[in-house]
């Protein structure tokens, strides 16, 4: 079995999705969450791009201490300047440069000549190699580079100190077969080829990432450059979990393996699901809600004479547990602890004892908590922003009544107290508590609620965009209220802002 490393992009490329962007709170929880799950490589940042992104690097490298850490950064010196000076403290730090190697590229964004390509891929693996030992260099859009000229690019940065080379299908262009023939050319016909590993970074522009990043395993990369839940620009990238759960079921046939803990894979799904606002897809494979459900009767009947019959891995490999204890409001301290445990949960005495009060609360609201309440009470807990909280509300409205909210909120020992009118309950409450709470000019960009469980007494959990001047904010709330959920949501994006 050859490993397999696995170069999670998350933070970066998955970042770089619109609608995605992260708090640098929420940047260090995906990361310790991908240190759980193993990963070999976290990109953390573009450092150069801002001195939010600089700083959200250079926390991850402080804080990680089990895996790599890399800052991704053009060929430029400033570039890898900013890369170095963020990544400098961690353990195993990485400079990750790139330069684009196709015809369409270098006439059209780059505007050089190839020999003025090689003496700039040659001048920035130089010049990262001087600050770290681990230099990565990617030859962007090489799935539409001209072989000849893409060996040249390969054979110059392994000449220069790369030790990783990668390979990217930038625009999602590729065929499985077109990134079996690059790799199996570039073996051939670079000499030093065997002096670096080899990488893969695939798009999913056409819907074949992730075959494309395992037909690459088949032809010799040894690492598979991916996020988690597939996020990233356009289409977005290789889906990890899709990539780790093809080599772990079909082994005989990809005969490669890698450290992944896949009992991780859902919490860290959810997590970073959770972390965006956004839901999966139902028929996501692995990690979406149908991905082991059977309803047919002939897949149920199946499923109790043999799982294999129609599953082809359980869902207790990916961390998703199926056996359910029902726990209501004559259910103590302890079975609560328990089950938390069971989900794989490990709270302090203080987080626990914050999470049981809401379980208690929600208890007087419906007969049976399931995981996925207990779940996402945990999740809210660990969101909850200090600033302003909500006492007590009053909405009124109707088709023929101006809607109005009276909100009352606490900061520390000080009680506000504010009505609004507005287009409905909702925008009321909102308009009150922009009474209460001062600041710039904010702008509710997007709103949303679902339920998390199923029932007339379901959990609802609401979530909002809000945008104030240059900053962008997601907040989440969660009650058997939608009301509620949806006033709770906004306090938190404002918390946020303030």
């Amino acid at each position: 079995m050859k490993n397999i490393k696995i170069f999670d992009t998350t933070l970066r490329d998955g970042e770089q999705a619109p609608g995605c962007s992260m708090q640098l709170d929420e940047k260090i929880e995906i990361a310790k969450a991908l240190e759980k799950l193993k990963v070999d490589i976290i990109e953390a940042g573009f450092a150069v791009v801002s001195p939010g992104d600089f700083e959200s690097v250079k926390t991850v490298a402080q804080i990680v201490k089990d895996c790599t850490v890399a800052s991704l950064a053009r060929a430029v010196k400033k570039d890898i300047d900013a890369a170095y000076e963020a990544v400098k403290v961690a353990v195993s730090p990485r400079i990750h440069t790139f330069l684009a190697t196709s015809p369409l590229h270098m006439q059209y964004k780059l505007k050089m000549t190839e020999d003025r390509v090689l003496e700039v891929i040659k001048e920035s693996v130089s010049y990262a190699k001087n600050y770290v030992s681990d230099v990565e260099f990617s030859a962007e859009d090489a799935t539409r580079s001209e072989p000849v000229f893409l060996a040249k690019a390969v054979f110059t940065a392994i000449e220069a100190g790369a030790n990783v080379i990668n390979i990217p299908d930038t625009v999602g262009y590729a065929t499985s077969a077109d990134m079996i023939n690059m790799l199996t050319y570039l073996k051939q016909n670079v000499k030093n080829i065997d002096k670096a590993e080899i990488s893969v970074h695939c798009h999913n522009d056409l819907g074949m990432a992730v075959a494309n990043s395992l037909a690459a395993i088949t032809a010799g990369a040894t690492q598979i450059e991916c996020t988690v839940n597939g996020l990233g620009e356009r289409a977005g990238n290789a889906a990890l979990e899709e990539i780790i759960m093809a080599l772990n079921t079909r082994k005989n046939y990809y005969g490669g393996q890698s450290r992944i803990d896949t009992t991780q894979i859902y919490r860290t799904s959810r997590l970073i699901y959770n972390i965006l606002g956004i839901k999966p897809p139902l028929n996501k494979a692995i990690v979406g809600a149908n991905a082991f459900a059977h309803e047919a009767g002939i897949h149920q009947h199946g499923v109790m004479a043999k799982r294999e019959t129609y599953e082809i891995m359980t869902p207790q490999s990916i961390g998703l547990p199926t056996n359910k204890m029902v726990l209501g409001k004559h259910s103590g301290r302890h079975a609560v602890e328990d089950r938390l445990k069971e989900l794989g949960y490990t709270l302090t005495k203080e987080e626990l004892d914050s999470v049981f009060e809401s379980y208690k609360d929600l208890c007087d609201k419906k007969k049976v908590i399931t995981d996925i309440d207990l779940e996402a009470l945990l999740k809210h807990k660990k969101i909850e922003t200090a600033g302003y909280k909500l006492i007590r509300f009053t909405v009124n409205s109707g088709n023929y009544v101006t809607g109005n909210a009276v909100v009352k909120l606490s900061l520390e020992d000080k009680i506000f107290e504010e009505v609004a009118i507005g287009d409905g309950p909702i925008d009321a409450a909102y308009k009150a508590i922009d009474k209460i709470i001062k600041g710039g000019k904010r702008s509710l960009e997007s709103y949303s609620i679902h339920s998390v469980t199923e029932g007339k007494d379901a959990l609802g959990e609401a979530v909002v965009k809000v945008k104030s001047g240059d900053d962008f904010v997601t907040g989440r709330g969660l009650s058997t209220d939608v009301i509620e959920a949806s006033i709770l949501a906004y306090i938190n994006a404002v918390n946020k802002l303030n």
